[in-house]
C-alpha cells in the first residue's frame, strides 16, 4: 500500500511560501512557510502534520490492540505533541507527548494501560519516529 503527498516551495526559506497537498484530496494546496513553522503564521506545518499522523495512528493502534484484548472502546481521543528542537547539526524532532483519554464500558485501568503501551509501541508512526515518545493515557468513567 502506497500513500502520496506533495508539496510546493516558491522562494527562499524565510521569505517563500508553499503549500501541501494529498493525492486523496483531504489537503488541497494547504499553506505552510516559515512563519507557519517558526513563529505563529496562518497555515500547517511538517511537525502539526506528523502530530496529526501520529494521533490517528495511535488512536487506531489502540482500538485494535482493546480489541484484541476483548474491550470494545466507545470513544478514543489523541493529542500528540511534537517537538521541535535545534540540535548541532540543524533542527530535529526529539519528542512526541501523547495523551489519551478513552471511554471504554468494562475495562480495567491496568488492562487499559497495557493496550496503550503495546499500541505506542505498534504504531506505525511510532516506528518511524526517531523521537522519545511519552504518554500519558486515561480510562475515562
Amino acid at each position: 500500500m502506497d500513500r502520496k503527498a506533495s508539496a510546493f516551495w516558491k522562494g527562499g526559506l524565510k521569505d517563500g511560501r508553499g503549500t501541501i497537498s494529498t493525492d486523496s484530496g483531504v489537503l488541497r494546496e494547504a499553506q505552510y512557510s516559515f512563519s507557519t513553522r517558526f513563529e505563529n503564521g496562518v497555515g500547517t506545518n511538517p511537525e502539526e502534520l506528523i502530530g496529526a499522523a501520529h494521533a490517528g495512528c495511535f488512536s487506531m493502534a489502540l482500538s485494535a490492540q482493546l480489541g484484541a484484548a476483548g474491550m470494545n472502546p466507545d470513544t478514543i481521543r489523541t493529542a500528540a505533541s511534537v517537538t521541535l528542537d535545534k540540535k548541532d547539526d540543524g533542527f530535529a524532532i526529539t519528542k512526541v507527548h501523547l495523551d489519551v483519554k478513552a471511554k471504554v464500558p468494562g475495562a480495567n485501568n491496568e488492562a487499559f494501560q497495557a493496550a496503550a503501551k503495546k499500541a505506542k509501541e505498534g504504531c506505525p508512526v511510532s516506528k518511524l519516529l526517531n523521537a522519545t515518545i511519552t504518554m500519558n493515557a486515561v480510562l475515562e468513567g
